[in-house]
């Protein structure tokens, strides 16, 4: 019994070339995947600061839409205004001196 007892120490004490294998298959498989793992955090740390440029050009273009869209209500009002059929007495009084044939100039003296 002794004998197998040091037989199997020895079985166990020795290093076979398939775990050899193994453990280096291991070991470059964690050094490739940390090296990846770095590029990727290397990569988004870069990404950041242009992120935060992005989103504030992107506040900056929505502010200028909303002043644009603004601008553009208050044309489509001063359109619908000047071209309405039923207010073009109205219109033309307002940018034209001359006033109807029924109306009469009205003078204040003091």
């Amino acid at each position: 019994m002794s004998r197998q007892r040091r037989s199997s120490r020895k079985t166990v004490s020795t290093t076979h070339p398939e775990h050899q294998w193994v453990a280096t298959e291991i070991t470059i498989k964690l050094a490739i995947n940390g090296i990846l793992s770095a590029v990727a955090l290397f990569s988004l740390f870069k990404l950041i600061p242009y992120q935060w440029s992005q989103q504030a050009q992107l506040k900056e273009i929505k502010v200028e839409v909303e002043e644009t869209e603004k601008r553009v209500s208050q044309l489509r009002n001063d359109f619908r205004h000047n071209f309405d059929p039923h207010q073009i007495d109205k219109v033309m009084q307002e940018q034209s001196p001359r006033l109807q044939p029924t109306q009469r100039r009205i003078f204040w003296l003091n």
